[in-house]
């Protein structure tokens, strides 16, 4: 196996460099079909090296072909292989295959006769990335055999009923504990559904010519923290703490102080050398005692505050606002405001009341609140993130971040970025709040909006990656990930 490549493609993106290698290349389809089986096969016996009764389900189409190659080379290897078929093959190649599998002796068995799976891998080689509709019929009851009885699953390409493009489940959809792909990694692999469905994705080009990638731009691409991305951030040996950035937060209605406190000290953590928190009066005391390195300003005046915003070079807003007389009043003066603005939580709520496209901004919702954003929900936000993100940049002239499982990083350009990295233990409160002032503190110490965007993501999954191999997923508090923005930061940067 390869490692992964950093650009994502969407599922026609893909076809076309399939076609590119066959017709314009001289690539026999067939012996990209072989090639493509005899990779998963190898990273199935890598995976699994004890298993001796494999479970092949085979589609009509290539998918189902890759399927009859596995099945051929689990054969050859002495393994105890049976084959399940959905339908015959439709195409030439995945009709070969399965000559080829049945001439060595092979049998191929009517799925419809399949009650349950008893090998110790069941391989899906169903439904490729075609797919658009709702599965249903004998391929809904074949994933569902393989979700009820398989210990160990490896998925073709892409699990059967995931949509290649979006994440989304259609219908219903196979949990794989491995996915091994080919030619170039589709998008939906690595956000919504798709994390938690794909399992580890591995990647095969299958020995296409590298420059055929240069026939088409990709989708997307996964965030790395790059040289680029990094260069904002060098400081020389007599730097002080007014050239690092002065951050200013805006929140903490009542019962909600824990939110603010939480972004200012990660913007801290994040390398900004001044922070204020602007909070109701009756929090300061509170907030200075809990960390004194914050200047705190207790205000209910947007005049006054309006005043703590002259000299910032980042501010940001909504954690622990609240969306009551206090939260409108403060967000008012924040729009007023001409500089860079981070906007969360019940900030991005007050907007959706009252949309505006500000620009030099970065707006960072989770599904439910860019469905209020777009004044729609967070259901269809998740069946196509990529369209929910391109709409949000459309609609408030921004740089939006789409927060969940493969958080996506946008903005009124083309370019769309992701990030693999994070981990279920950050599905709890503040995760966000620390984001905010993780990304607030970037732009404050001169990266670009889009750059600090995609940066803050990166950094604030890869400290919780960090911190869950510490300590666990299960309790993880976002507070656990402040020692590990300093340290990936001083690492990188150095």
């Amino acid at each position: 196996m390869k490692t992964l490549p950093q650009e994502l493609y969407r599922a026609e993106q893909v076809r076309e460099l399939d076609r590119i290698a066959i017709e314009d290349r001289g690539i026999d389809g067939y012996e990209l079909m072989a090639r493509a089986g005899l990779a998963a096969f190898h990273t199935m016996r890598a995976h699994w090296p004890r298993a001796r009764r494999i479970d092949i389900l085979c589609g009509p189409g290539n998918n189902g072909g890759d399927g009859y190659v596995i099945a051929a080379q689990a054969r050859q290897a002495g393994l105890e292989e049976r084959v399940w078929a959905v339908a015959p093959p439709k195409s030439s190649a995945a009709l070969q295959a399965c000559r080829s599998y049945e001439r060595a002796g092979g049998q191929v068995q009517d799925l419809a006769g399949l009650s349950e799976l008893d090998a110790d891998v069941a391989v899906d080689a169903l439904l490729g990335t075609g797919l658009e509709r709702e599965v249903t019929g004998h391929y809904a009851h074949a994933i569902g055999a393989i979700n009820k009885h398989a210990d160990r699953v490896l998925a073709i390409d892409i699990p059967s009923g995931l949509h290649a493009d979006s994440g989304r489940v259609l219908g219903t959809a196979v949990r794989a504990d491995a996915t091994v792909t080919f030619i170039g990694l589709k998008l939906g692999l690595f956000t919504g559904r798709g994390p938690a469905l794909a399992g580890q994705v591995l990647f095969d080009d299958l020995q296409v010519p590298g420059d055929i990638y240069r026939e088409l731009k990709c989708a997307a691409r996964r965030i790395r923290p790059d040289h680029d991305l990094l260069s904002g951030l060098t400081r020389d040996r007599d730097a002080h703490k007014g050239d690092c950035g002065r951050v200013v937060v805006i929140g903490g209605d009542h019962g909600m102080l824990g939110a603010v406190q939480m972004c200012g000290v990660a913007a801290y953590r994040s390398g900004a050398g001044l922070v204020r928190v602007v909070t109701r009066p009756e929090h300061a005391v509170a907030v200075t005692g809990n960390c004194p390195e914050l200047l705190v300003t207790g205000s209910d005046d947007p005049v006054a505050v309006q005043r703590q915003l002259v000299g910032a070079d980042a501010v940001a807003i909504g954690p622990g606002l609240g969306q009551g007389e206090w939260g409108r009043a403060m967000l008012a003066s924040a729009l007023d405001w001409t500089g860079p603005l981070i906007v969360d939580a019940d900030a991005l709520n007050l907007v959706a009341a009252d949309p505006l496209p500000r620009g030099q901004w970065i707006l960072t919702p989770h599904p439910g609140e860019a469905g209020r954003l777009l004044a729609s929900n967070g259901g269809r936000v998740q069946s196509d993130r990529v369209a929910a993100v391109r709409e949000l940049a459309r609609c408030y002239h921004g740089v939006v971040v789409l927060k969940g499982a493969g958080t996506l990083v946008g903005g009124v350009d083309d370019d769309l970025w992701l990030c693999d990295r994070g981990n279920p233990g950050m599905a709890v409160g503040g995760m966000g709040d620390v984001l905010t002032g993780v990304i607030a503190s970037l732009v404050a110490q001169g990266l670009t909006l889009p750059s600090a965007a995609r940066l803050g993501v990166w950094l604030h999954a890869a400290a919780a990656d960090h911190a869950a191999a510490d300590i666990g997923e299960i309790g993880l508090m976002a507070s656990d990930l402040y020692p590990w923005l300093s340290a990936l930061l001083s690492e990188l940067s150095a």
